[in-house]
């Protein structure tokens, strides 16, 4: 794991900008990875560096080139990084405006009469995309209630509700309510099965900086990240779409390439930024590995911090020290269970008698960063069900450590009613 590598956090938190303090608050130790994690020192300087430059993309100067060059080696590099060895990759305005693009254009090219398939557990970046464009496409959207108790969705799931006639599908890969991860894999191959040219759109934003990704191995036609949500920053997303769906009629300019889905001139300093966050990952794999080929060093990573993600929640859920962990406080409850292997980072509980907004306030007056989720339109699919107005959702990350969960936990301990 990452811990048994020495000197190894701490080189890890020395490359992100306000690890231990909040620039507005102070010292702080921050578990709200989930709504935006850390940013890369590199990613901030290479904001700076592209937001000075005046110059656009396809003009016939050295500048203007030089761009087209940054461009160009940022897709190849998330080519390795997602493992997508076929497809195109383009920047939008966010990861929720892109599902909402790839489902859109799914839907309106889908056979007449046919049907969309999704799951209570997603994120509404797709869950409102595909109903409100089967609706508008005149299909009927098939949804696949998830398990309360899990907190997620299986492909035997999807297979029980699967008929020939669906079109378009879509899959959450993590979730940023239980923080349980699906097996995108899996699920696609359970709907091929029945439905062999279904289009399947993944929402992949809360995943993506919690293990490697790896679009060839998935078979689905589109992938959506937010790279605010894996150490790069605010301001934009970024779509993998398969070759057949790229090639489907959708929204462009008229007389523009056929394969274009970018709209007007996109800030370089997003992909290059996304330069940064593969070539970090790449570090860490080769901090972990023997490993000589970029891939395999990225693979490495992502399985570290999983691994040592995986220790850091079981230790908030079994405790560390003297510290008793969160199933031995008998006023907290966890939301899908204290043993559940599908967890990435991320534990939702609630505590007996305290309204979950006192607590993220008092942990905040602590100087513990933690957030509510409400049974709103982004939440309530989960939270509803299990007849929950809110929870405290704890997000962790690889940069976290120990010490800062025994802060936590002491924390929790004492809100003992």
């Amino acid at each position: 794991m990452l811990q048994d590598t020495p000197g190894l956090i701490d080189a890890i938190r020395a490359r992100f900008a306000h690890v231990e303090t909040c620039p507005f608050q102070g010292p702080r130790i921050f578990f709200e990875n989930a709504g935006g994690a850390l940013t890369l020192n590199s990613v901030v300087a290479t904001s700076a560096r592209y937001a000075a430059i005046p110059d656009n993309q396809g003009r016939d100067n050295v500048a203007s080139r030089a761009l087209v060059d940054t461009i160009n080696a940022a897709k190849a590099d998330l080519s390795v990084f997602m493992n997508a060895s076929t497809g195109q990759f383009f920047v939008g305005e966010s990861g929720t405006e892109l599902l909402f693009r790839m489902i859109r254009t799914a839907c309106v090219n889908a056979p007449k009469g046919s049907k969309v398939i999704g799951s209570s557990i997603e994120h509404p970046a797709s869950r409102s995309a595909a109903r409100r464009w089967a609706e508008v496409a005149g299909l009927d959207y098939v949804n696949v209630p998830h398990n309360d108790a899990t907190g997620l969705v299986t492909a035997d799931d999807y297979r029980a509700a699967m008929t020939p006639d669906v079109a378009v599908a879509t899959i959450l890969h993590a979730s940023p309510v239980t923080g349980m991860g699906m097996d995108v894999a899996a699920i696609a191959q359970a709907i091929h099965a029945v439905s062999p040219a279904c289009f399947i759109i993944v929402d992949g934003i809360q995943h993506a900086a919690h293990g490697q990704m790896d679009i060839d191995a998935y078979g689905v036609d589109g992938y959506a990240i937010s790279p605010y949500k894996v150490f790069s920053r605010h301001g934009y997303g970024i779509a993998w779409i398969s070759d057949r769906l790229t090639g489907l009629p959708h929204d462009q300019l008229i007389d523009a390439p056929a394969d274009g889905w970018e709209f007007g001139t996109r800030d370089t300093g997003s992909y290059a930024t996304m330069s940064d966050v593969v070539g970090y990952f790449d570090w860490l794999g080769g901090q972990i590995s023997d490993e000589t080929d970029r891939r395999a060093r990225i693979e490495a990573a992502g399985h570290a911090i999983h691994t040592y993600e995986t220790h850091l929640t079981n230790t908030l859920i079994n405790g560390t020290g003297n510290l008793p962990g969160l199933r031995d406080m008998d006023h907290i409850t966890i939301l899908a269970g204290a043993d559940n292997p599908a967890r990435e980072g991320l534990v939702s509980v609630v505590v007996r008698d305290v309204p979950s907004a006192d607590v993220v306030t008092r942990l905040n007056d602590q100087g513990i960063r933690t957030h509510i989720r409400k049974a709103d339109h982004y939440s309530g699919n989960v939270l509803t069900p299990l007849g929950l107005t809110d929870c405290i959702r704890i997000s962790l990350c690889h940069y976290n450590t120990e010490q800062e969960l025994a802060q936590l936990l002491a924390a929790l301990n004492e809100m003992a009613t």
